[in-house]
């Protein structure tokens, strides 16, 4: 094992909630080093959704999920973070006489650091496989759970499957580009938001769109390349509709991995936090965005990016107790221009 990394922070997880975070405790001079078991930052924006438009990001009307993810490693620039892709924290111990921790990963990397901020949204992940004979032979080719490239289904027959925000959001970017869209869900009750549903009946009564009630029972092809879906009505009817592309939205796993065993008082796979630091039932280890609960407890971005902010105050104090913390306004301080690069 190499020589152990000392720094400030260590943030687990590089998605956009802990490159805020960079932001927030940066202009607090504190000093961070991320780590993410991808091999890229961004989270599931970059690995799930990379395309997908964002609408609730204040002063963005609309923005694409990785270019958030673009904004934000441009707006952490001038803090110079070091991150460290294709890794997971196996371990984070507490070092003697309150001195802070060590972290441990799994490629050998070694960090002491004061503070530790998990940010690992729900941890790892991989999306649910619907109960379809036979679709790992298709997935890759023509079964995909996300989409990287937005032209990639141009021309496309589309079947999508599910009822909730993924669906939707994809049913109503994919027609304009897509020869045919289909989105079949096994009731007429979608779990979306309401206007993603009011625009996706718009484009169906339009004929623009196809909406089955069903599930998906068989899939046809050769060789990986999908022909026709097979859907049973709940009408009791059977039904193929010709695809060569099908979108499964059955949601996501989520697990923990070794965070599961660092005796943070879990609660259903989340970690509680309070409302003041975000900090968990140990001292000097945070959580914030989707792996944290309380009450209250929205799972949005933005949401995400004010624990981030209450959280770098409390890291501050942690890291440099005997340093008053003066909240200056990022508009009228020369001192946080500088650090900003801004003249």
């Amino acid at each position: 094992m190499s020589e152990a990394i000392t720094t400030d922070v260590v943030i687990i997880g590089a998605g956009p909630v802990g490159l805020f975070a960079v932001f927030e405790l940066g202009l607090l001079d504190l000093k961070c080093h991320l780590i993410d078991i991808l091999d890229k930052p961004g989270g599931q924006c970059a690995e799930l959704y990379p395309e997908k438009p964002i609408y609730d990001i204040p002063g963005y009307p609309v923005i694409g999920a990785l270019e958030l993810i673009d904004k934000l490693q441009e707006q952490i620039k001038p803090f110079h973070p070091t991150y460290h892709y294709g890794q997971q924290v196996e371990k984070v111990t507490r070092l003697p006489d309150n001195a802070g921790f060590e972290v441990v990963t799994d490629a050998g990397t070694e960090f002491r650091c004061k503070v530790v901020v998990i940010a690992a949204g729900g941890g790892s992940f991989q999306p649910k496989r619907p109960p379809v004979p036979g679709i790992e032979g298709y997935e890759g080719t023509s079964v995909f759970y996300s989409v990287r490239k937005m032209e990639a289904f141009r021309d496309q027959s589309i079947v999508i499957v599910g009822g909730g925000d993924s669906a939707l959001d994809w049913t109503l970017n994919l027609t304009p580009v897509a020869k045919r869209v289909t989105l079949v869900h096994r009731r007429d009750d979608f779990r979306g938001a309401p206007h993603s549903v009011e625009q996706m009946r718009k484009l169906v009564a339009e004929g623009k769109v196809d909406l089955h009630i069903g599930q998906v029972t068989e899939l046809k092809g050769e060789g990986g390349d999908l022909s026709a879906v097979v859907l049973k009505k709940n009408d009791g009817s059977i039904v193929d509709v010709p695809a060569t592309r099908m979108m499964p939205f059955f949601g996501l796993t989520m697990k923990l991995g070794p965070i599961a065993d660092w005796g943070l008082n879990l609660h259903e796979n989340l970690i509680p936090v309070d409302t003041e630091k975000f900090e968990t039932s140990e001292s000097g280890i945070f959580a914030i965005g989707d792996i944290n609960t309380y009450p209250g407890k929205l799972k949005l971005i933005l949401s995400g990016f004010h624990e981030a902010a209450l959280m770098s105050q409390a890291a501050k104090r942690i890291i440099d107790p005997d340093k008053r913390i003066v909240f200056q306004y990022t508009t009228s301080s020369t001192n946080l221009q500088k650090k900003l690069g801004v003249n």
